[in-house]
């Protein structure tokens, strides 16, 4: 009678910024996606979800999201704790490239994350036009 075996293998989140997470993989990942305006949807018809703003400090200076979690990217891996595994989690950014990372990263590590589409940028065209890009 024959093992099966499952080989993990690494890989690293690149970004342009100075830092990378890590994350181990057994198989592709395939990361939901959400736009601003159904993620103002859904909280609005009462879900308990978590929107984690992955920008920098200095990015919240130009541009906010009320009630969020801010953890800069480079910071996910060490404070991982302070976010909930039993919520969902909505990973925002400017764009949306450095929240599917973080979303990529959470997954890995139990959380059930989504991307949220197109970032700030998007949230300013379908929800708040108020908020600068």
């Amino acid at each position: 009678m024959g093992c099966s075996q499952t080989r993990l293998r690494a890989f690293t989140l690149t970004t342009p910024y100075p830092y990378s997470l890590t994350a181990i993989s057994s198989a592709p990942m395939s990361i939901p996606e959400i736009t601003p305006a159904e993620f103002v949807a859904r909280r609005e018809r009462g879900e308990d979800l978590t929107l984690l703003d992955v920008r920098e400090a200095w990015e919240l200076g130009i541009a906010s999201v009320p009630n969020a979690v801010h953890i800069p990217m480079g910071e996910v891996a060490a404070r991982i704790g302070e976010l909930d595994p039993g919520k969902e989690t909505v990973v925002l950014c400017r764009s949306g490239r450095r929240s599917l990372e973080v979303a990529k990263y959470l997954q890995q590590n139990g959380f059930r994350s989504i991307n949220l589409a197109g970032g700030i940028l998007a949230w300013s065209r379908e929800v708040d036009a108020t908020i600068p890009t």
